[in-house]
């Protein structure tokens, strides 16, 4: 199965998707309204070491101070790379489900205190 994930930061980056899915995978450019972007401390090692950041982006519900959505791209993944994804996550995040502004439905990692 081909789960669509948004992602607005370090998924995208191609050494994360290397160290994550083994190399590139599909990627298509969309954005996400509703949303904001703030940011969260990571600390832990393994993630850091993945991104090369300890700042990583984060969404919270509300308008983007850039525009109407965030802007980022989907990811095409199988079920083993979603899990992967999601094993790279830190608490700080949850998986929910959203509308993107192409219309499609997708995968995204929010604000845990926001997801309720």
């Amino acid at each position: 199965m081909t789960h669509r994930l948004f992602s607005y930061g370090t998924l995208r980056q191609a050494n994360v998707q290397t160290e994550l899915f083994g190399g590139p995978v599909p990627t298509i450019d969309d954005a996400l309204p509703g949303w904001r972007l703030d940011w969260v401390q990571i600390t832990d090692p393994a993630v850091i070491a993945t991104s090369d950041s300890d700042r990583h982006p984060i969404l919270r519900p509300g308008p983007s101070v850039l525009g109407d959505a965030v802007t980022g791209a989907f990811l095409e993944l199988d079920d083993a790379q979603l899990a992967r994804a999601d094993a790279y996550e830190v608490a700080d995040y949850v998986r929910v489900q959203v509308t993107l502004a192409s219309g499609l439905r997708a995968w995204v990692y929010v604000a845990a205190d926001a997801a309720s």
